[in-house]
């Protein structure tokens, strides 16, 4: 859902951002993030109503969507994505307001979800697959299932985020008993893209 033009002219730029890697934890020691290697950057500019998937050569051209941006969403982000991204571009993304869906129906409810799970309780739509077969893509050199892969990542965030905006809310399955719980984030204006 596009930003109303009004809005855009007097807002930075928000992007929802999602990465996939060439290599995860298991291969070079947990919290070890310096040793982890970008694949692809999935990112959808609320500015620009575009999505784009930059590969490892065209980390420069994010830095340059990055630069104008006010706030960053993604789903585990501040836990994975960031912390890697920020050795590939000159901004420092901590620096850039985060939504991160995660964290904050973690820090609510008490417990973490998968996207999958909430995406498909949500939005009637999930992931494509698993993460570690993103790394398979890479390590095949299936470049472009890879960037499929990763884009429809950023769009079930990005539907979380917008269905959240309208709504206030997500419902979020409990872990135990699958009852559908609803989260309300607050404060709401926290959210406004």
């Amino acid at each position: 859902m596009p930003l109303p033009r009004l809005l855009i002219a007097m807002s930075k730029d928000t992007l929802v951002i999602d990465i996939e890697t060439k290599n995860f934890f298991t291969d070079v020691g947990r919290d070890n993030f310096d040793a982890i290697d970008i694949s692809v950057v999935g990112v959808y500019s609320y500015l620009r109503d575009e999505e784009r998937c930059f590969g490892e050569h065209e980390l420069g051209e994010l830095a340059a969507w990055i630069e104008g941006t006010g706030r960053i969403v993604g789903f585990s982000i501040n836990r994975y994505d960031i912390p890697i991204l920020n050795r590939y571009v000159p901004t420092n993304l901590w620096s850039i307001e985060r939504f991160d869906i995660l964290d904050e129906i973690e820090r609510v409810m008490g417990e973490r979800i998968s996207l999958n799970r909430l995406a498909k309780t949500n939005l009637g739509v999930g992931k494509n697959g698993h993460g570690s077969q993103a790394i398979s893509l890479y390590q095949e050199g299936k470049i472009e299932e890879l960037k499929a892969y990763c884009l429809q990542d950023v769009k079930v965030t990005k539907g979380l985020y917008d269905l959240l905006c309208a709504q206030k809310y997500l419902l979020v399955p409990n872990r135990a008993s699958g009852e559908l719980l609803r989260w309300e984030c607050s404060p709401f204006q926290k959210l406004l893209v």
